[in-house]
This record gives structure tokens, C-alpha cells and sequence, in this order.
């Protein structure tokens, strides 16, 4: 691997990941408030299946698929809960009238305050003092968010 190849790969991921949940959020909006849960996830969950079998083109099994679902843990079906708490979350969060933008920045903001603490403490992540203001700003950003005009 070359030298670039990190730097690409670093402001890839950022960039798919920010595209991919602003994406999200403004599908989410959109989405009918008249269909069923079940049925709209399905539908989800189906596309995703097939977007994820292409991404064996570029991200392939070199140890085969049974080799590489002898390696998983319970992260995937944790990970599984999660997705669909989110997409219920959200799609119950945009039918009950919340606005995109307030919506997405509380949720992403408060995730990310309650991942603190376990950053700390089960990755052993270091936090600096700058660190430590940004979370300041964010605290003060949900004040400004929820405050009453």
C-alpha cells in the first residue's frame, strides 16, 4: 500500500460517512408517513442486502464467506438492533413532526455525549482539554437548539 493510499482512504470514509447520513436523514423525511414500519424496512433492508452483495467486487472474501462468519462476534447482531432502533427511531422521530435539521444534530450530539464516557473507559480513548471545550459547545449547542422563541 502507497503512501496516498491512507490519506485517500482517511477522507473517504469521513466524506461517504457524512454523505451517506445526510442522505439518510433527507430519506428518511421523505418517506410516506401512510406505510407501515415493517413493509418500509423491508423494502430497505432488501436494497441493502443487494448494495452489500456488489460490495464483495470491491471489498472481497478472500477467506471464503464461512471463514470469514466463523470470525464475526456479537457486534453484528448488536449492530443489527441498532440499525433497526435507528430507522423505527427516525422514522417515528419525522412522522411526529420534528424538523430535519434539529432532529438529526440532537440525536448525533447526544449519541455522541452518552459515547463519552465509554470511549474513556472501555477503549481507553484519550480525551485533551480542547476536547473537553468541544463537548462544552456541544452541551450549549443543545441549549440553543431547544430553546424556546
Amino acid at each position: 500500500m502507497n503512501k496516498a493510499q491512507p490519506m485517500f482512504l482517511f477522507y473517504f470514509s469521513i466524506t461517504l460517512a457524512i454523505c451517506s447520513s445526510a442522505l439518510y436523514h433527507f430519506v428518511a423525511k421523505s418517506t410516506p408517513s401512510n406505510v407501515n414500519f415493517a413493509v418500509s424496512l423491508l423494502v430497505t433492508y432488501a436494497v441493502a442486502f443487494i448494495v452489500t452483495l456488489l460490495g464483495f467486487f470491491f471489498f472481497p472474501a478472500t477467506n471464503g464467506i464461512v471463514a470469514e462468519l466463523k470470525q464475526l462476534n456479537w457486534a453484528s447482531i448488536g449492530l443489527a438492533i441498532a440499525i433497526v432502533g435507528i430507522e423505527f427511531g427516525f422514522l417515528l422521530v419525522y412522522r411526529s413532526g420534528w424538523n430535519l435539521g434539529i432532529a438529526a444534530v440532537l440525536t448525533n450530539v447526544v449519541a455522541s455525549l452518552i459515547l463519552v464516557p465509554v470511549a474513556i473507559f472501555v477503549f481507553k480513548d484519550k480525551i485533551s482539554w480542547i476536547n473537553i471545550l468541544g463537548i462544552l459547545v456541544c452541551l450549549a449547542g443543545l441549549v440553543m437548539l431547544n430553546w424556546k422563541r
